[in-house]
């Protein structure tokens, strides 16, 4: 685990901003013009671009602040709090287990006993995983379970909630809770396949989900027209037994993958490891349902998850918020004050390491870690100086590395400007009402700044092209 710096010496690396934040600058006319075609005044915005690493601390001063002191909800950008505290708290090779328990006898193929698999907060328990976790209980010579498959969620201490309470959108998959043992993001993907001799589209679903029907083919419409595919097909999802369509697939939309969220997810665990199981040819006697395994009793082997370096990348690149989430509670649950984790702790945890890294000036607010939360807030200056205290620790190149390239990748792929394209690692964040961007820009000249912009307002998805032009706008003054 890696230590804080003194207090002393985090206050003194960030007194600098807090001395010269205190009047806001003339924003750059492109910025300008861009927020009054949105219809948003200016002072909606909060913004700074300083030096990403200044070399005279004592005199450094931002290019620009504007409202820099402001708490703003970040949206997505609150993934730059969580995955930083993440990478000083548990260092970047952390990794998560998945313990597995074999409570029984083995002979012959059959364990006489239950299988347990034990949460332990993995954010990246995908198909694929999940399939090479059952294929090592098959290894040890377990074919046909004459008991149950115990799933072990006791580590999170999460309180229950609808999908729906944030938006109502409960099949969006951003809109998944998270779970001790969170499988595949409770997530069903759906892969549509046109035979234009058959006139169908095949349809497969991953994971295959136990006792849940699912509807195979599709007819073919010969429309070409892909841009509503998903419109087209009618598909009926409130149903958490059966999946089914009412429409037909466009055959000009070639191959489509759609992932969704499972309609029941508090079941979804079950239903997924019950249905790969049977997949790859196990046979169980009993039932997966919710346990612990028993006092004493010692795992057989454990599944380890990616790094938390590439984990982040996840989080950051594709702004994954129950990955986020994962993250932020296994904060707390390292943490020898918490067990089982919760947020409450986490909150706790993260606030304590902001204090001995920034002190109590700019102290976030805290909910769930991901910014997919209507309460969580942070103002801009509070983010430079994190963002520039980042840049000269040992975290910068996992950090900097999780973040969307302008233009390239990630959620900032399709970014407009050809200005900034490459020119910048930046997380996004979009909610109703709320727009931002914060990283880091490289400039022609070799300079590097630290870019923060938070727009609250009514209007803030049309706002986008603002925070834009401040990206280009520090590209080209960087390079001044």
């Amino acid at each position: 685990m890696l230590t804080h710096l003194p207090l002393k010496r985090c206050v003194a690396c960030a007194f600098v901003l807090v001395l010269n934040l205190a009047a806001a600058q003339t924003l750059p006319p492109e910025v300008e013009a861009a927020l009054a075609r949105a219809k948003v005044p200016r002072e909606a915005l909060g913004a700074i671009v300083v030096d990403a690493a200044p070399a005279n601390n004592s005199k450094a001063a931002p290019l620009l602040s504007h409202r820099a002191n402001a708490p703003a909800n970040p949206a997505s950008v609150m993934k730059l709090v969580t995955t930083y505290a993440g990478l000083e708290l548990l260092g970047p090779a952390y990794t998560w287990a998945t313990p597995v328990f074999v409570d029984g006898s083995i002979n012959n193929g059959v364990l006489t006993g239950n299988l347990i698999i034990q949460g332990r907060g993995d954010p990246k328990l995908v198909l694929e995983r999940l399939w090479l976790l059952l294929r090592r209980v098959q290894g040890l010579g377990i074919k046909t379970i004459n008991g149950d498959i115990v799933l072990d969620r006791s580590a999170f201490a999460v309180a229950a909630s609808s999908p729906a309470d944030f938006d109502g959108e409960p099949l969006r998959p951003y809109n998944a809770a998270p779970d001790a043992l969170l499988v595949n993001y409770k997530s069903v993907v759906m892969t549509f396949v046109p035979n234009y001799a058959s006139g169908l589209a095949s349809v497969s679903f991953d994971p295959p989900l136990a006792n849940v029907q699912m509807q195979a083919a599709v007819p073919l419409t010969s429309a070409k027209d892909c841009s509503d595919y998903r419109g087209a097909l009618a598909a009926d999802f409130s149903d958490p037994f059966r999946i089914s369509f009412k429409g037909a697939y466009p055959a000009g939309c070639g191959e489509k993958v759609w992932p969704i969220a499972y309609a029941d997810p508090a079941s979804y665990a079950e239903r997924a490891v019950a249905g790969m199981w049977a997949e790859i040819g196990g046979k169980l006697g009993g039932r997966v349902r919710d346990g612990r395994p028993p006092a004493g009793l010692k795992s057989t082997f454990e599944m380890t998850s990616p790094s938390l370096t590439e984990v982040i990348r996840d989080i950051n690149k594709f702004s994954n918020n129950v990955m986020a989430q994962q993250l932020f509670l296994t904060l707390s649950l390292k943490s020898a004050q918490s067990s089982p984790a919760s947020f409450e702790a986490s909150r706790a945890v993260v606030q304590s390491w902001w204090a001995g890294r920034f002190g109590d000036a700019d102290m976030p607010v805290l909910d769930n870690g991901s910014g997919l939360s209507r309460q969580e807030r942070v103002t801009p200056q509070g983010l430079a100086r994190m963002l520039q205290t980042a840049y000269v620790s040992g975290a910068m190149p996992e950090l900097m590395a999780s973040l969307p390239i302008t233009g390239i990748d990630g959620t900032l792929r399709s970014n407009r400007s050809r200005v900034s394209q490459g020119w910048a690692h930046l997380k996004s964040g979009t909610l109703r009402d709320a727009t931002a961007l914060a990283g880091y820009v490289h400039t022609p000249s070799g300079r590097r700044l630290v870019v923060v912009g938070i727009i609250n307002h009514p209007n803030a998805s049309a706002a986008r092209p603002a925070l834009e032009a401040l990206v280009d706008w520090a590209v080209k003054e960087g390079a001044k």
